[in-house]
């Protein structure tokens, strides 16, 4: 019997320690297009974790769409903060209860660009969308995918919507929609500005930044999903200097 209790009590530590590494873990979904960036954040955040709180969390990124990050969390899945690259999404969630009150805020504006590596395909007027001398374009799926939806409302400003469907190539999210065109599967396509100036890898060929009357304002928003001072505290680090130099550094307007 002594053994038995023994047992008992060993898993039921076992059970309470995981508890506690569980509550220790920061999970962060975030838009692709700002997952380099926020990834550099991170990291510094864990130096001034060491230096400031005196101990190291651990911080987890889970990168896709904005859409289907949406999707998730209503579903119930167990995120602490929530990185859009819009503000209806984060909106839509404060408004069902699913996200804290007023934790609600921009961190980023976004820029649109389109995009070759070709060097010399897309001049300063992006006149290769009007000769349609290509064969495929690429762009993230409107739907669930802001930088989607701005490409789609710069096509449609530009009255090629409807001409230039059939060579569209959708991807997923605007990094899938990065290797349609880094690998050749399409010639070019609308990106975010921050793939083209990613520090972490150099990018060549030529673009086209978009103008920004062609599209509606990309205004990314963060929300807190769940009330904790590891969440509190890293939203807090977000708008430190540091982190406000590397969103810049990274390509993004700071509002």
């Amino acid at each position: 019997m002594k053994k038995i209790k023994l047992f008992s009590f060993f898993w039921i530590f076992q059970f309470i320690c995981s508890l506690q590494v569980s509550a220790d873990e920061l999970r962060i979904a975030v838009a692709s297009n700002f997952y380099p960036a926020l990834q550099e954040i991170v990291k510094s955040y864990v130096l001034y974790q060491n230096d400031s709180l005196g101990q190291k969390h651990n911080v987890a990124l889970i990168p896709g769409s904005s859409g289907k990050h949406f999707a998730q969390i209503m579903n119930g899945a167990p995120f602490d903060i929530f990185f859009s690259a819009d503000d209806v999404r984060p909106s839509l969630l404060e408004q069902n209860g699913e996200a804290i009150n007023k934790s609600r805020h921009t961190y980023a504006l976004g820029r649109l660009v389109l995009w070759s590596p070709v060097d010399d395909l897309i001049d300063k007027n992006a006149s290769i969308l009007q000769s349609r001398d290509f064969r495929f374009i690429a762009m993230a799926n409107p739907k669930i995918a802001p930088y989607g939806n701005a490409a789609k409302e710069t096509l449609t400003s530009m009255n090629l919507w409807e001409t230039l469907e059939e060579k569209l190539i959708r991807g997923e999210n605007i990094a899938q929609t990065f290797q349609f065109v880094n690998s050749g599967n399409a010639q070019l396509g609308f990106i975010s500005f921050s793939q083209i100036v990613n520090s972490n890898y150099e990018v060549n060929g030529s673009y086209w930044k978009v103008p920004k009357s062609l599209y509606e304002p990309i205004e990314q928003q963060v929300v807190l999903l769940n009330e904790s001072f590891l969440a509190e505290d890293f939203l807090s680090y977000l708008l430190s200097e540091e982190s406000q130099k590397i969103i810049s550094r990274f390509g993004y307007d700071i509002p």
